[in-house]
Order: structure tokens, then C-alpha cells, then sequence
């Protein structure tokens, strides 16, 4: 086979990205025919069918669907090795773009990114707040923040962190009522997070006691971690967070931490990055500060 013609992967994976040849050559800022001319050679270098043309829109074939997993890889590595080069040791410029749940991005990240421009005025920041999980390559994400348990993933993580789960009540709802060890929750009102996999059933352990696992009564289920904070401050029932979203309410007394004796499962605080040889010095900057934010 011939060497295959790197700049005819750019014009096929811009295709896929646009849906047809007249918005990929919009794109390129080139001819459809041209487009189309280097898709069709890439084809022929290939010796195999990349695309299926329909009367209404272009699909990839399983071929296709492939190779524009690859090139997107590849071609964001170019863009980023262009950045890399193109950044001095003491300049940090251009767009850092993270996405991060929304309970971890309100909280912790927001403050971060607010200081991260005041130090690197050149470089903008895009926060993508949400707690689905966003496609990092698609969105061109340059790092995500996932804080509890991985999923294997194709993706590249890093832990640099962990946080405790609290399971709290507001004030006035703890005074009304006596809770001994973890059996005594199974008859509470519980706010649950909808956002776990498990909302409903916890595992406690105490030096060595045996886990006491226990199944709670919900009261309501929420799909927000702030809005059970809220529920929770409001009176609601019990809920279980992370230490990061209630420390300062525990140290004003607003809520109460019940059962301290008692250890709930902690999780990991993991920057995942899209797959890629070397990071921006924008990126290895804010993961820094990042760092230095738990740490301390």
C-alpha cells in the first residue's frame, strides 16, 4: 500500500464532523468538489468504502466509523502539539475547557477557574457543568473532573484526591430524633441522590465491627447533589454527601453529622483526559492549582 496522504484524514473526519461535503468544504474553506475528490482518494489508497452516500446525508461505514475514531485522536494530538509549541514555559494561552459534575464544578471547581484567569489572563475558561457524562473528544474537552468510582474507560486517568461520604441532617431535624448505630436509619426519612447507582442502601463500618449494611426509606429522590444539600438544610430527612459540599455547613452548625463514629465508603477525585501523548501547558497549569487546592 502507498503512504496514505495525512491531509485527506482531516477532509474525511471534517465530513463525518459536518454531515456532507457542502458544510465540510464550508468548514475547510475549500470546493465540495475538492472535498469530495480527497475523500474518494483516500478511498481508493484505502482500497475499501469509508462512506455510504444517501440522498439525504452521508454515514459512515463500519470502516469508516473506525478510521474517524482514530483521526479524531490523531488530528487532536497535532492541535495540541501545535499549542504546545506554540506556548512559551511562562505563557498559558488560549481556551482550557473542563467539564466536572455539578456539585464538584459549583463548589470546588468555579472558585478555581475564577483564580486560574486572574494568574493567566491570556487563557479563557469554558466550564461544562453537568452531571452526565460528557463525550471529552466530541466536545473537544481538554480534561474532565470525576469524583467517586471509574468505569473502565479508553480514556487516561489520574487520581490526585479522595473525599469522605457524611451522612448528615439539618439541625433542627437531628434534635427530633436518636439514632445508635446504623439500624436505627432504616425507619428515617432518607433525600436521596438519584444521581448514585444505589441511593437507597448504605454500608457502614466501625474499627473492627463488621459493615452494617442498611436500606433506607426514601422521603424524595433528587437528581441534583446541590438540591439534596438544599433539601437536607430545609429539614427533609437524612442524606448522605460529600465532605467538600458540607464542611462549611457542619462547621456553622446548620447541619449535623450522624453517626461520626461510622465510616461510610470514600471516592476518588480522578482528572480524566482524552487520550494523548503530552497536555498543554494550560492543562498541567490548572491540574496543578487543582492539586494544590486539595492538598491544602
Amino acid at each position: 500500500m502507498e503512504p496514505i496522504n495525512l491531509n485527506r484524514l482531516a477532509y474525511f473526519a471534517t465530513v463525518i464532523d459536518a454531515g456532507s461535503f457542502t458544510r465540510a468544504a464550508e468548514r475547510l474553506g475549500i470546493t465540495k468538489a475538492v472535498v469530495s475528490q480527497q475523500v474518494a482518494r483516500l478511498e481508493a489508497e484505502l482500497q475499501t468504502a469509508l462512506l455510504v452516500r444517501t440522498t439525504r446525508r452521508l454515514e459512515p461505514t463500519e470502516a469508516g466509523r473506525l478510521l474517524h475514531a482514530r483521526c479524531v485522536l490523531i488530528l487532536r494530538d497535532v492541535e495540541e502539539a501545535v499549542a504546545e509549541v506554540g506556548e512559551s514555559n511562562t505563557e498559558v494561552a488560549g481556551v482550557l475547557r473542563v467539564s466536572a459534575s455539578n456539585d464538584y464544578g459549583a463548589i470546588v471547581l468555579a472558585p478555581i477557574a475564577a483564580r486560574f484567569r486572574q494568574k493567566f489572563p491570556a487563557c479563557g475558561v469554558e466550564l461544562f457543568i453537568s452531571d452526565a457524562i460528557i463525550d471529552l473528544i466530541g466536545n473537544k474537552i481538554d480534561l474532565s473532573i470525576r469524583v467517586g468510582w471509574l468505569e473502565d474507560s479508553s480514556l487516561q486517568a489520574r487520581r490526585i484526591g479522595t473525599f469522605r461520604q457524611i451522612l448528615v441532617a439539618s439541625r433542627d431535624f437531628a434534635a427530633g430524633i436518636r439514632v445508635d448505630k446504623p439500624e436505627d436509619l432504616s425507619s428515617l426519612p432518607l433525600v436521596a441522590n438519584a444521581v448514585l447507582r444505589k441511593p437507597f442502601t448504605w454500608s457502614f463500618t466501625r474499627d473492627d465491627f463488621e459493615p452494617r449494611t442498611v436500606t433506607m426509606r426514601e422521603a424524595f429522590s433528587i437528581n441534583s447533589t446541590p438540591a439534596v444539600l438544599e433539601a437536607t438544610l430545609a429539614g427533609g430527612g437524612v442524606a448522605v454527601l460529600p465532605d467538600y459540599l458540607v464542611v462549611d455547613y457542619l462547621s456553622q452548625g446548620r447541619l449535623v453529622h450522624m453517626l461520626p463514629d461510622w465510616e461510610l465508603p470514600s471516592g476518588g477525585i480522578h482528572v480524566v483526559y482524552p487520550a494523548a501523548r503530552f497536555r498543554p501547558q494550560k492543562v498541567t497549569q490548572f491540574v496543578s492549582m487543582l492539586m494544590e487546592h486539595i492538598r491544602d
